[in-house]
């Protein structure tokens, strides 16, 4: 051979090389967009099916079995069905590490808990009767030992995939109720328990071998690695996660050697039974998982990009996968037997659930409308469910028809998931108020309700003449709880007694006592003089103070009432000026803003108890600032109510934006954000002054007093031009979407709680003489429709 023909031959080596390349990079760039088109129609389908509040896994489902079964995708994916299964293994590897880790094994300390004994007694009704049930539905395929195989489908149909379930519950938005709470903690234990049950029949059964009994050699090297995986989990990572987390503090970047070190020491753990015994992959990763450290830098970033990889990437690859090992055509549609198979499997995980938490329920004393929404949604399956479904059909073990059923019975176990919940927040709906417990929006043929909190007998002045101010016509009137706040100390606890047959309990102490009589004969002696549409109940809220929040809103809630006034936690000395107060009043304050079942009005008393408020001549000037707002219509509404006292004077003071100049691009900047809902916000204020201008000021009962500015800067030199004209001002704590007159305020506010206005207002250099009534509105944190998220209904 000369040199032109070796020439030629390395010529025909290097471009059949270079071909050989290039095709691959071309099927590997195929199977990319293959990838993206699979995700590109899963949120189309999801789009689709979001308007049935179905979730995400019905429509990646759907698009991966649908997609995968069409000839010509079978045809062309054909020789990578065994890449894919080597993805899928190891996806579902990490995924499970990803389950333990965030199991806290120390739940088994808390068997004692409601949720727990529904979670076991749901796992235990729904193995008996798939025990049962389950031969009869001839699942085993071939020469297939039956009985461990019945059992451990048994222990899989009694399972819950309580990551599923967990985020279904939150995209529900019934995450935060008691039921939502009591559901996902059940579904922990039971995920939990049952995927051990698992762990263990996997020590004693081969399912390679078609479930044969495994030797006692090997089950005694199969326990021996998992204890020592297991020590490794429980005690040396702890040493090495602290470490790394140690050497990389929140905020700085994370350093490669150090995760890879812990990525590698985690896989090493891991590995230890399924190579040297060949004990399942994904069960030693879920047993590794869940004896391992969750606190910690380390712990949360595997958790995080884990989840992330399952529900951005894998999922729709995943149930693609399903679809390639699963061919559908091959279920038997026209066999009744294959249809027997699903429903069958689907009534028995359902059922024996239903049956648990119906029982359990009878036993706890839950309605049984609870327990049979609880048992629905702790039948939920998953991916690791479907995944072993699957695996049942690869290693011979099911028939393809049987594996099909059971992936399809997995699939109606979520379909119905936002009925159920639908149905609970519908009876919550019904057993909780609809509208939002506030002035705006009280009937008015019925009675105020308001919960009057006084600290002391300093408070008995203003507490007269707000109840004369606020009893609005005598019929229907106003019923007043007023609420002593008594701090439990020491010295008053020791005085407290129990009263016999009542929940309750009397306080004794004589300071107290004399205090709290003190008050009642102060308000009684009024009353008697001066009391037409005024009813007075005596309440107490005697705690310490950094609960003393929570009572109050129990209180509130379960008297329901409409508005909540509590005293500022300065008080008024001699000179005028206001005192530094007691912060520990302060903060229940600010709690109770936080919390309140309904609306707030905090009273800064300077001068408004100086005197009792006369009905026969004109002994308050009262001004009310409109600027714009929920919390602002809500001082309206309450100022209605004040109007009708023939001894109040009111004013109300408007605030407009003059749209010139600088505030006009000012305006503009800052409604770009939601001009929708800054239309709508200023179209209700309209909507809300009309109302109020037609009843009271249209009739001279009312002066009304308009002021166009351009900033806040001028809002607070106006505030400033009208201090000494008025005994009590009556403003909205915030809540305004047209925030220029007050942007910038905050900065230097020294009372938050009180809002800008109420703020300046309340200022120690502000006049001596004027009261200040700052009102918040009642909202509904999260509202679904009208219910809270932190709704109560077991």
């Amino acid at each position: 051979m000369d040199i032109r023909e070796m020439d030629i031959n390395e010529m025909t080596n290097a471009l059949c090389s270079g071909g050989l390349m290039t095709y691959r990079l071309a099927t590997i760039a195929v199977y990319m967009l293959g990838f993206f088109l699979v995700v590109f129609l899963c949120n189309i389908a999801h789009y689709l099916l979001r308007r049935l509040s179905q979730p995400r896994i019905i429509s990646e489902s759907i698009v991966g079995l649908l997609l995968s079964n069409l000839p010509f995708i079978r045809k062309h994916t054909a020789g990578i069905q065994s890449t894919l299964h080597y993805i899928v293994d190891g996806a579902m590897v990490v995924h499970m590490f990803v389950v333990g880790l965030e199991v806290d094994p120390n739940i088994f300390l808390e068997i004692h808990l409601p949720e727990a004994k529904v979670a076991y007694t749901g796992v235990l009704t729904t193995f008996v009767l798939a025990a049962l049930l389950t031969p009869f539905l001839d699942v085993p395929d071939g020469n297939v030992n039956s009985v461990p195989l019945n059992l451990c489908l048994s222990v899989v149909v009694s399972s819950t995939a309580s990551p599923l379930l967990t985020r279904l519950i939150t995209d529900l938005k019934i995450g935060k109720s008691d039921i939502g709470r009591f559901v996902v903690s059940a579904g922990v234990h039971t995920d939990l328990v049952s995927t051990l049950l698992i762990c263990i029949g996997c020590i004693i059964f081969d399912p390679v071998q078609t479930f044969k009994y495994r030797t006692v050699k090997a089950i005694l090297l199969m326990i021996s690695l998992l204890v020592i995986e297991t020590v490794l989990a429980a005690k040396l990572t702890p040493l090495i996660f602290n470490w790394v987390n140690r050497e990389n503090p929140e905020g700085k970047p994370m350093k490669g050697s150090h995760l890879i070190l812990a990525v590698a020491f985690v896989v090493t753990v891991c590995c230890f039974p399924p190579i040297w015994s060949g004990y399942d992959k994904v069960l030693s990763a879920f047993l590794a998982g869940v004896f391992m450290p969750r606190d910690g830098r380390i712990a949360k970033m595997m958790i995080s990009k884990v989840n992330y990889f399952f529900s951005a990437i894998f999922c729709p690859l995943f149930f693609f996968w399903v679809g390639t090992e699963a061919q559908l055509s091959k279920f038997g549609a026209e066999n009744w037997a294959s249809w027997g198979k699903l429903f069958f499997t689907f009534i028995i995980a359902t059922g024996g659930k239903v049956l648990g938490s119906w029982l359990s329920g009878l036993m706890l004393g839950f309605h049984w409308h609870d327990s049979i929404a609880t048992g629905l949604l702790l039948s939920i399956k998953g991916h690791f469910q479907v995944y072993l479904a699957i695996m049942a059909y690869t290693m011979s073990v099911t028939s393809i028809s049987t594996s099909i059923a059971m992936v399809f019975a997995t699939f109606l176990t979520i379909v119905y998931t936002p009925l159920v919940v639908a149905n609970i927040i519908q009876r919550a709906r019904k057993r909780s108020p609809t509208q939002r417990m506030a002035l705006q929006w009280l009937n008015p043929s019925n009675e105020l309700r308001v919960l009057l909190c006084v600290h002391g007998p300093q408070n008995i002045s203003s507490a007269i003449n707000f109840m004369a101010i606020s009893r609005g016509p005598v019929n229907p009137g106003i019923l007043v709880y007023l609420t002593d706040m008594v701090e439990l100390t020491d010295v008053v606890a020791a005085t407290l007694r129990h009263n016999d047959g009542m929940d309750t309990v009397s306080v004794t102490d004589p300071a107290v006592m004399q205090t709290r009589e003190q008050i009642t004969n102060g308000v009684n002696a009024y009353l008697d003089e001066d009391g037409d549409g005024i009813v007075l109940k005596r309440m107490l809220a005697l705690s310490q103070l950094s609960s003393m929040h929570q009572d109050v809103c129990i209180l509130a809630e379960d008297l329901m009432v409409s508005l909540i006034i509590l005293p500022f936690h300065k008080q008024q000395e001699e000179g005028g000026r206001l005192n530094l107060g007691h912060s520990g009043f302060r903060h229940v304050n600010r709690k109770i803003l936080r919390h309140a079942p309904c609306s707030i009005g905090i009273l800064v008393d300077r001068g408004l108890g100086a005197a009792i408020i006369s009905r026969s001549s004109i002994s308050l000037h009262a001004a009310v600032i409109f600027i714009g707002g929920k919390d602002d219509r809500e001082a309206l509404a309450y100022a209605g109510r004040v109007a009708c006292h023939p001894g109040v004077k009111l004013t109300v003071i408007r605030f407009l934006l003059e749209a010139t100049g600088d505030s006009m691009s000012s305006l503009i900047t800052i409604a770009k954000s939601n001009t929708t809902e800054n239309q709508e916000e200023m179209r209700v204020d309209d909507e809300c002054f009309a109302d109020f201008y037609d009843r009271h000021v249209a009739g001279g009962q009312v002066s009304y007093m308009e002021k166009y500015l351009e900033n806040s800067g001028q809002t607070f030199s106006t505030l400033r031009s009208i201090e000494g004209q008025y005994g009590l001002f009556i403003v909205g704590r915030g809540g305004r979407v047209n925030s220029v007159l007050t942007v910038g305020m905050s900065d230097w506010e020294e009372c938050p709680e009180l809002g800008p206005i109420g703020d300046i207002l309340s200022a120690a250099d502000y006049s001596v003489t004027a009261s200040v009534l700052i009102i918040q509105q009642h909202s509904l944190k999260g509202d679904i429709d009208g219910l809270q998220e932190e709704f109560s209904i077991m």
